[in-house]
């Protein structure tokens, strides 16, 4: 079993690698630009072409790919503790959609673009899918099962990206304006938008952390935490809040990307254990790379500056998703 001085310097590689990946995605691009250049213009910014090109496109491009990759992947990890069911992520659940169908609705009715207005209804959109899964999850033979939550997960996940579809399909201007966004984007992210979701995702992501011991608790079910002296009702309504919080404003920022809530958690605890207090920044760094890296990967290997990062990430969690279904039910067999 790792040690935490193990885990510690687990994650500081991670970082480091999350640094230097960090750097590369702002490197390339159509046009190559050295380090050095790069750390100019942040330290010392002249207005030079290169310098307005690192400033205004591709950090803010990068620092919407950190936030939203830490924020999905914490959320998704903070999801299987709660439900005790390692196929739970905000995309599968029907968060990610009850988000994304939120803000393209008040999109179709104010305009497109990403402001306060449409954290809040990120944040309204994701709750309210929370609590239509959970009351789904929780009815009939499945009773709240983790094979029940999936499955209405699904089905409101389908419903809610069926309606954004049809609001789109009448509503072309907004259509024009969230193409690439519907798909999971960070193309075209400024840092006015970033610096308007960042006080949410990083509220949560505080939050996440030191919610990490009660996590851990939660991870044993009911009982073993009763037992414990904790009250797994309220632990598990202040997670579901910072699960909207972060999940509403990743969505906000860079539109319903997919399973990075999945794969994150999953390689955390294989590299860090079960313990919530190390998987937690884990995920977050884990989840953050995993972004920028695809992100980075499709902008090279499809050629193209607006390549949607939620395609790139779908080409590898998907395989992943069913890996892990097939594994989880040989388990229950």
């Amino acid at each position: 079993m790792a040690t935490d001085s193990g885990r510690a310097f687990a994650c500081f590689a991670l970082l480091c690698l999350l640094v230097l990946a960090a750097m590369i995605a702002i490197a390339l691009g159509t046009v190559a630009i050295p380090p050095s250049t790069i750390i100019s213009a942040i330290v010392s910014f002249d207005g030079s072409r290169d310098h307005i090109l690192v400033t205004s496109i591709r950090v803010p491009r990068v620092i919407a790919a950190l936030l939203a990759g830490s924020a999905l992947a914490v959320s998704g990890a903070i999801m299987q503790a709660v439900t005790n069911n390692p196929l739970a992520s905000p995309g599968l659940l029907g968060i990610n959609a009850g988000a994304a169908f939120a803000v393209v609705s008040v999109m179709t009715l104010f305009g497109a673009g990403v402001g306060d207005i449409y954290v809040w209804f990120a944040f309204l959109g994701a709750a309210i899918a929370a609590i239509v899964v959970y009351a789904l999850g929780s009815c009939g033979a499945f009773g709240r099962s983790p094979l029940g939550l999936v499955l209405a997960g699904a089905v409101v996940a389908t419903f809610l990206t069926s309606l954004t579809t049809a609001v789109l399909i009448f509503d072309q201007s907004t259509l024009d304006a969230v193409r690439l966004w519907t798909a999971g984007s960070v193309t075209g992210r400024t840092m006015a938008q970033a610096r308007t979701v960042a006080p949410y995702i990083l509220t949560g992501l505080v939050a996440a952390v030191l919610l990490g011991r009660h996590l851990t608790t939660l991870t044993l079910g009911a009982d073993a935490s009763r037992a414990l002296g904790q009250n797994p009702v309220v632990w598990r309504g202040a997670s579901v809040a910072i699960v909207i919080l972060l999940a509403g404003g990743a969505v906000a920022l860079a539109g319903p990307i997919g399973f990075v809530g999945l794969v994150a958690p999953h390689i955390a605890r294989m590299c860090v254990g079960i313990d919530y207090r190390w998987v937690l920044p884990f995920s977050a760094l884990g989840g953050a790379l995993l972004v920028v890296v695809a992100d980075t990967a499709g902008r090279l290997v499809f050629g193209s500056q607006s390549f949607p990062v939620g395609v790139t990430i779908a080409l590898v969690g998907a395989p992943f998703f069913l890996y892990l279904a097939r594994t989880r039910l040989r388990e229950e067999t």
